[in-house]
């Protein structure tokens, strides 16, 4: 890693996004210098006015295949002598369960979600229950981001030196704690404004549940309050002021932190057990962290604040946010000393803010079709949260080719699946998932699904997944060859374009469904 890669460049078309499926690895200009052995990030970029250039079939090929394929450290391994099929088996099964769990995890959540909107904390405070699709959905990227870089940090062979993967995991434990501070109190300001601004519902209109409870749960992905949201009506709280603010803020930063403390070192232990044991994290870590970062979080968060509720007029919730303050202050600090990581101290926050903005117009769409539409919110779950984990896997997995292409590293491309055939895999991968979804809700009765519905939406998953994978494919080139890592910048936006796209679809799928006279 002393230098970027030198290779003939081959002849590639005017589109900087066409990724040429017979250029090797090795063949791949390098757009940036080379970090230091024990930094997987990248700081320097080299020529970026070529970078476009440089950037065609920089899909990495060798990279996206399965763990057998991958090197250790930074030493050159013997070309894996399986055919491309077994590798692309090694794909289905390391994701396919990672996706069935994931939706699960979704599921769950929602149901968590309808039991904690109704807790005293929740029901005397209206702005933590406003804060929970902020602090969700910028947790939840956070956690993604840092499952990334790592998943590309396994995969270069950095966490397999011991002194340095404790370089790494820690700057990495340090810096997430941080950011969980700063996203935790920025949602605790947009739930108070959110606060001042939203009207509470009328007492005249009370809101039914659904079947399962499940119309609240995307609230936890989304950056607005659901005017449908099945919660008990509330008359005479208090409007917003300073108390209610501090009690806002401290339940969500102690939520944040604590939920960042157990799921980071979750995460790292995943990927650290992943890379001992011959598997891609690429292929497990970002859908898992996604799922996990919601539901503990909520966890967390309705538990805290129902306990601080009964503090909520001393100096108590105070105290905390001042000594959470003076805990990312000082892991700040840790940051600022860590080589690996004290630059990222500064990057990603406008990814993560902007997927809160994309996130609102989800919401705006939710809020107007929930109550249109029977089960909109319960089918909405996999048509935007599947699709969104599939494309995370594959912008992990292509970051890393990208990252793996300046560290010299190029491989023979033999009996090796292409890029298309791993986006194909992934696409059959969530098919059966998405099946078995519909089937469990018929069979347990929780929704009416005649059988043209159930077709069209199959038709308008595929879709959805289909345009995932694309956008992950075309973001993670584009800030590539805009020197912004993806490891850093692709989850949040891919993932909240998907939240936006994929409901949508669901949109356009109901309406056909009722022009054509079907009844749900």
């Amino acid at each position: 890693m002393n230098g970027p890669a030198k290779g003939k460049r081959s002849s590639l078309s005017d589109d900087p996004f066409v990724v040429v499926d017979a250029l090797e690895l090795g063949d791949l200009r390098a757009v940036c210098d080379s970090p230091p052995s024990a930094n997987v990030r990248v700081e320097q970029y080299e020529d970026q006015d070529n970078s476009t250039d440089d950037l065609d079939g920089g899909d990495g090929d060798a990279a996206l295949l399965g763990a057998e394929g991958r090197t250790r450290g930074m030493e050159r391994l013997k070309r894996a002598s399986a055919p491309g099929w077994r590798q692309v088996s090694s794909i289905v099964i390391e994701s396919a369960p990672t996706l069935l769990f994931t939706t699960v995890g979704l599921l769950f959540t929602g149901e968590l979600l309808d039991h904690v909107s109704r807790w005293r904390a929740m029901m005397t405070i209206d702005e933590l229950i406003m804060i929970i699709p902020v602090v969700l959905n910028l947790k939840g990227n956070l956690e993604m981001n840092l499952s990334a870089r790592l998943g590309t940090a396994a995969n270069m062979g950095e966490l397999d030196d011991p002194k340095a993967r404790r370089k790494i995991i820690s700057g990495s434990l340090a810096l997430l704690q941080v950011q969980a501070t700063v996203v935790a109190c920025v949602a605790a300001c947009v739930a108070m404004v959110l606060g001042l601004l939203v009207p509470d519902p009328s007492p005249a209109a009370p809101i039914p549940l659904d079947s399962v409870g499940i119309n609240s749960t995307i609230l936890m992905q989304h950056g607005v309050r659901a005017t449908h949201l099945p919660l008990p009506v509330k008359t005479g709280n208090p409007k917003s002021g300073l108390i209610e603010f501090i009690m806002v803020a401290s339940s969500a930063m102690l939520s944040a932190c604590t939920s960042s403390i157990i799921l980071g070192s979750f995460m790292c232990a995943l990927i650290v057990i992943c890379r001992r044991y011959g598997r891609d994290p690429d292929n497990i870590a970002p859908p898992v962290a996604s799922c996990l970062g919601d539901l503990v979080t909520l966890c967390l968060l309705g538990t805290i604040s129902s306990i601080l509720i009964n503090f909520a007029n001393t100096l108590w919730p105070l105290i905390i946010v001042l000594l959470l303050i003076c805990s990312a202050a000082s892991c700040a600090f840790v940051v600022r000393g860590n080589s690996v990581v004290k630059h990222l101290i500064w990057q990603g926050w406008t990814p993560l803010f902007g997927a809160m903005v994309i996130s609102s117009a989800t919401g705006i769409v939710l809020d107007t079709f929930a109550s249109r539409y029977q089960g909109f919110p319960l089918l909405a779950i996999v048509i935007s949260g599947l699709p969104g984990s599939v494309g995370s896997i594959f912008v992990s997995r292509l970051s890393t080719s990208l990252h793996a292409s300046i560290s010299d590293i190029s491989r023979s491309r033999t009996n090796e699946p292409s890029p298309r055939m791993v986006m194909i895999t992934l696409f059959l991968v969530t098919l059966p998932v998405e099946i078995i979804f519909l089937a469990t809700l018929h069979a347990f009765g929780w929704l009416k699904l005649p059988i043209i519905f159930a077709i069209f939406s199959v038709i308008f998953f595929c879709c959805a997944v289909s345009i995932s994978l694309v956008v992950a494919r075309t973001l993670t080139n584009y800030l590539w060859s805009k020197a912004l890592d993806p490891d850093t910048y692709a989850l949040p936006i891919h993932s909240a374009m998907m939240d936006l796209i994929g409901q949508l679809l669901l949109v356009l799928c109901f309406t056909l469904v009722s022009l054509i006279g079907i009844k749900l």
